[in-house]
C-alpha cells in the first residue's frame, strides 16, 4: 500500500478509542442483560467486533502491526442489526435443497396422489415424469411435510437456510412474489439457521471438546445389540424451524448452525 493510501496516525488513534467505547458498552450491556437472549447484548457484541476489526486493519495498514483479537468471520456472524427495535412485521425466508435420489419412488408416490385425485383412473398425466411428479407432490403437501418425509418421496436433503427478518410494515400483496429473496436485507435479520453437511465435516476435523474416545472400544468392531443402551426419544427436541439466539439451535440430520440477535 502506498503512503498516500495509508491511514493517518489520527485515524488509527480514533479507531482505538472506538474500540474502548465499544468495549465499555458491551460490558454495560452484559451487566444489564435481561435474559439469555437480550438483543442489547448481541448488538453490543456486533459493535465491538466491528470496531475491533476496523482498528486491526488500520493498525496493520499504518504500522504493519496486528492485534491479539480474534475477529469472528463473516461467514459465522451476522452484520450489525439496523432494523426496527420493535418490528411491526416479519418475513421468514426459507430455502431447502434436495437431490432426487430415487426417481422411481418419487414417481410412484406422485402417481398415488394423482390416482386419488382422478378417482383411480390412471393413464398418462403429470405424474409420469420427474418434473411433473415434483409438481404433484409439492402441490399436494406443505413444504414442511415434504421436509419431514423427504426419504418417503425419494428425495435426499441438501443444504437449507432459514432467515427471520424484521420489517417496519407488512409487504403489499403480491409485492415480492416474483423475486422473494431479492429484498432480503442482512442488516434486518433477527436470527438465522443454516443446515449443511459441511458443519459435520468441521466437527469430524476438529473433534468434540470434552469427549474422549474409549480406548477399549474398537470402532471397526460392531457392538452387539444387547449391549446398546436404550435412549428415550421423548426427551429429544427438534428446534430447526424455531427462532432463538446463537447456541440454542437443535435438530437432526446434517450439521446445523444458528446465529441470533
Amino acid at each position: 500500500m502506498s503512503d498516500a493510501a495509508q491511514p493517518t496516525a489520527a485515524e488509527v488513534r480514533a479507531a482505538a478509542e472506538a474500540v474502548k467505547t465499544a468495549l465499555d458498552r458491551h460490558l454495560a450491556a452484559v451487566e444489564r442483560r435481561s435474559g439469555e437472549d437480550d438483543p442489547a447484548v448481541y448488538e453490543a457484541f456486533n459493535e465491538l467486533a466491528a470496531a475491533a476489526e476496523e482498528y486491526d486493519e488500520l493498525l496493520y495498514d499504518r504500522y504493519d502491526e496486528v492485534t491479539p483479537f480474534e475477529i469472528p468471520g463473516t461467514e459465522d456472524a451476522l452484520p450489525p442489526y439496523q432494523g426496527p427495535d420493535e418490528a411491526n412485521a416479519l418475513s421468514v425466508l426459507i430455502r431447502r435443497d434436495y437431490a432426487v435420489a430415487e426417481p422411481q419412488r418419487l414417481l410412484a408416490q406422485a402417481q398415488r396422489v394423482a390416482d386419488i385425485d382422478t378417482g383411480g383412473q390412471g393413464g398418462a398425466g403429470p405424474a409420469d415424469t420427474v418434473h411433473g411428479a415434483l409438481g404433484v407432490l409439492f402441490g399436494e403437501f406443505e413444504p414442511d411435510e415434504i421436509a419431514s418425509r423427504h426419504k418417503e418421496f425419494g428425495l435426499e436433503e441438501g443444504d437449507s437456510t432459514l432467515w427471520v427478518t424484521a420489517a417496519d410494515t407488512p409487504a403489499e400483496p403480491g409485492e415480492w412474489l416474483d423475486a422473494p429473496f431479492d429484498q432480503a436485507d442482512p442488516h434486518r435479520v433477527v436470527c438465522r439457521f443454516d443446515v449443511s453437511a459441511v458443519f459435520d465435516d468441521e466437527l469430524d476435523d476438529e473433534g468434540l471438546d470434552g469427549l474422549d474416545a474409549d480406548p477399549d472400544i474398537d470402532p471397526d468392531v460392531p457392538v452387539p445389540l444387547d449391549e446398546i443402551e436404550e435412549i428415550d426419544v421423548t426427551d429429544v427436541t427438534d428446534d430447526t424451524d424455531g427462532a432463538g439466539g446463537a447456541g440454542e439451535v437443535g435438530g437432526t440430520g446434517p450439521g446445523l448452525r444458528g446465529a441470533g440477535r
